[in-house]
C-alpha cells in the first residue's frame, strides 16, 4: 500500500481552491477522517487503484472497495498541490494533498489521491453526538470483549435477544454501528434509524452507540470485508453478523441464531426449542411495511413501544406519507394530461395538498437556460427530484410529468424521495412513438424530422424504457379519463388515497 508524508503548511491550505465530492466520496471521506479505514490516511494512489479494479484487493493489505476522489480538470490545475474539501453546505472539512493526478474514464475528470487532514470544525455533521473517532471510542471501550453490531436497521426483541444473549456469553461491552451516510436497506432515512436505535438501546445493558458514515458496497463480499475492518478499528473483538467477510481479518464472526417467540413464556428462544404450536416467528421485512402503510403500531411481543412509537412517526401511514408520483415518457405519450387529470381529481378529494411540476412549466420557472444535451437533461431531472423530494418531506404529493428519457436520473430521483422519507411511484406511459408523432401537437418531431432541432428524444436521442416502473399506461386507446382511472384506482389500492364509491 502505497503511503504518503504530509508535506502541506497552513499557508498552502489557507489559499487553496475548494471542492465538494459527490456523497460516496463523501462519505468515504469522513471515515478516514475518523481513522475508521486504517490504516488508509486518504484516497487511494494510482497504483493501489488498479489493482483493486483489477483485482478487488490491494497487494499487502488484502480484499478492499475502491477509496477514490475524482473531480472535475476545471477544479484543478497542474500545479494544484492541496484542496480543501467541503461538505454539501461548502463547510471545509479537510485539506488534502495532492500527491498523484491522472485522467478519469469520465472525459473531463481526474483521479487524485493524496492524504486528507481535518480542518475547521469539521461542518455540521449530523448525529453529532455519536459521530466519534476510532480512537475515541477505543479509549472509552479498554481492552476487554467487546461485541459489536450494525444496525442498519431498527432493533426488534429478536435482535434486542440476539445481542443479549451473545453479550452475556462473551462477558463483552456491546458496541451498536449505525450508518448514517444513506438510507438504510428498508428506506429508513438516518436520523430516524438513529433514533430508532437509541429507543431501542435502553433494553441493554450499557451499550455504545457509534454513528458511521459508512456506504454500502453493491458487492456483498466487498461490503462485508469493508464492514470487518472498520468493527476492528473501532475495537470491536467479535462482530455479530450474517455478512460475508475475509478470514483472517478483522474481529471474529458471529451468525445470529434462529430465534422464535415462545408464547408460553413471553420470551425468545431457539426456534428448535419452541414447539410450533407455541411459536411465532420474527416478523419480515415485508410484514412490518404493512403495519407501517396502514397505521397500526407494531406488536410488542414483537417490537419494543419506544421503537414503535418511532417507527411510526419516521415511516406514517401511506394516506399521510409524502409521494412522488413520477410520469415518464415521450412528448405526446399523454404523460402530462393524465398527470393533470389525476391532479385535477385529488385536488377535488381535498385529501392531500397536491404540487405539480410539469415538464415545460419547469423548463420555464426552475430549469431556463438548461440546454437538451445529456448533463442538462440529467441536471433538469434532478432540480425536478429535488423539489418532489421536499414536497414529499411534508407529507405532500408531488405529481411530475417531465421526459425523463435516462434510467440513471430517475433513480436519483427516486433516491432522493426515498431519503426524504417519501414513498416513489413511476408510471410509465408507454404510448409507441408512431401514435406520438401522429399526434404531434408542439410540432418537434416534424421539425426534428426536418433537421431544424437536435436532441429530439425518440428521434435522433435515445429514450431507456423503464425497467422498474410500478405502473404501464398506453394511451394508444380508450380515453383520458381511463387512464386517470388507472392510476387511480391503482393509488387507491396501494392505501395512498381514498375515492369514494
Amino acid at each position: 500500500m502505497d503511503r504518503f508524508a504530509w508535506e502541506l503548511t497552513d499557508d498552502q491550505l489557507r489559499t487553496a481552491p475548494t471542492y465538494t465530492p459527490d456523497p460516496v466520496e463523501l462519505a468515504d471521506l469522513q471515515m478516514l477522517l475518523a481513522g475508521a479505514y486504517a490504516p488508509l490516511d486518504g484516497f487511494l494512489s494510482r497504483a493501489d487503484s488498479t489493482a483493486v479494479e483489477r483485482h478487488g484487493r490491494l497487494p499487502s493489505d488484502g480484499v478492499w472497495p475502491l477509496v477514490t476522489l475524482v473531480v472535475p480538470d476545471t477544479s484543478v490545475t497542474t500545479d494544484t498541490k492541496a484542496l480543501v474539501l467541503t461538505d454539501q453546505e461548502g463547510a471545509p472539512l479537510a485539506g488534502m494533498q495532492v500527491a498523484e493526478r491522472w485522467p478519469a474514464r469520465r472525459p473531463g475528470h481526474s483521479h487524485l489521491s493524496g492524504p486528507v487532514r481535518a480542518v475547521g470544525d469539521g461542518g455540521r455533521a449530523q448525529s453529532r453526538r455519536y459521530r466519534l473517532t476510532a480512537d475515541e471510542v477505543r479509549a472509552q471501550l479498554g481492552t476487554g470483549r467487546v461485541l459489536g453490531f450494525y444496525a442498519d436497521r431498527p432493533l426488534h426483541r429478536p435482535q434486542l435477544a440476539q445481542l443479549l444473549h451473545t453479550g452475556r456469553q462473551l462477558n463483552a461491552q456491546i458496541v451498536l454501528l449505525v450508518p448514517v451516510a444513506e438510507p438504510g436497506p428498508d428506506g429508513l432515512e438516518p436520523h430516524a434509524l438513529l433514533r430508532c436505535v437509541i429507543a431501542a438501546a435502553e433494553r441493554l445493558p450499557d451499550p455504545f452507540i457509534v454513528a458511521v458514515p459508512l456506504h454500502r458496497r453493491d458487492d456483498q463480499i466487498v461490503d462485508g470485508a469493508l464492514r470487518a475492518r472498520v468493527a476492528e478499528a473501532y475495537g470491536i473483538t467479535h462482530l455479530l453478523s450474517t455478512a460475508e467477510t475475509i478470514a483472517g481479518r478483522g474481529p471474529r464472526v458471529l451468525v445470529p441464531r434462529a430465534l422464535a417467540y415462545d408464547t408460553r413464556d413471553g420470551q425468545w428462544h431457539d426456534r428448535n426449542d419452541v414447539p410450533a404450536r407455541f411459536a411465532r416467528l420474527p416478523l419480515s421485512t415485508e410484514e412490518i411495511a404493512e403495519y407501517l402503510d396502514e397505521g397500526e403500531l407494531l406488536p410488542e411481543w414483537h417490537t419494543p413501544p419506544a421503537v414503535a412509537r418511532e417507527l411510526a412517526k419516521a415511516r406514517p401511514p401511506r394516506r399521510q406519507r409524502g409521494l412522488v408520483l413520477f410520469f415518464t415518457g415521450l412528448s405526446g405519450s399523454g404523460k402530462s394530461t393524465v398527470a393533470h387529470g389525476v391532479a385535477e381529481l385529488l385536488r377535488e378529494e381535498g385529501e392531500r395538498s397536491i404540487t405539480v411540476l410539469d415538464g415545460d412549466v419547469v423548463r420555464r420557472e426552475l430549469s431556463k437556460g438548461l440546454s437538451f444535451s445529456k448533463e442538462d437533461r440529467d441536471l433538469n431531472i434532478r432540480r425536478i427530484g429535488w423539489v418532489a423530494a421536499e414536497v414529499a418531506r411534508h407529507g405532500g404529493v408531488a405529481i411530475c410529468c417531465p421526459i425523463a428519457p435516462y434510467r440513471a436520473a430517475r433513480a436519483t430521483a427516486r433516491a432522493m424521495a426515498r431519503a426524504a422519507g417519501g414513498d416513489f411511484i413511476l408510471v410509465h406511459v408507454s404510448t409507441p412513438i408512431e401514435v406520438c408523432e401522429a399526434r404531434d401537437r408542439k410540432g418537434l418531431y416534424a421539425k426534428a424530422r426536418a433537421g431544424l432541432i437536435r436532441g429530439m428524444t425518440g428521434v435522433d436521442d435515445p429514450y431507456e424504457v423503464p425497467v422498474d416502473a410500478e405502473l404501464t399506461i398506453d394511451t394508444t386507446e380508450g380515453t383520458v379519463d381511463d387512464a386517470v382511472d388507472v392510476v387511480l384506482d391503482y393509488l387507491a389500492n396501494g392505501g395512498w388515497i381514498s375515492l369514494p364509491d
